[in-house]
């Protein structure tokens, strides 16, 4: 058997490093369907009525959320189906994505 076939490019060594010396908390949400049922533009939060969150271990509900940009809330409307990415940051559900859903 040749000792040069297990071995791999430099760059092709790094990616492969890389890719699996990243922590699971590294990776990117996924993102969550739901429904607005109340916006809050003066207190930065949204009411989303959304299905099981794996990555927070929550069931399906409606809650309270803070969103990271208030910006965010100028887009959507109590009724619109969105997609969103949920995080919990220094302690607080947080809403860092969030974008309707297609029709």
């Amino acid at each position: 058997m040749n000792r040069r076939s297990f071995l791999l490019k430099p760059a092709a060594a790094l990616t492969l490093a890389a890719s699996t010396m990243l922590p699971a908390w590294a990776q990117t949400p996924a993102m969550v369907a739901a429904e607005v049922t109340k916006v809050d533009k003066a207190g930065g939060r949204v009411t989303l009525k959304h299905g099981e969150i794996k990555s927070l271990d929550m069931p399906a509900m409606t809650m309270v959320w803070r969103v990271a940009a208030p910006r965010m809330l100028d887009e959507v409307e109590a009724g619109d189906r969105v997609r969103f990415i949920p995080e919990r940051i220094n302690g607080q559900y947080t809403v860092t994505s969030l974008v309707k859903a297609p029709q």
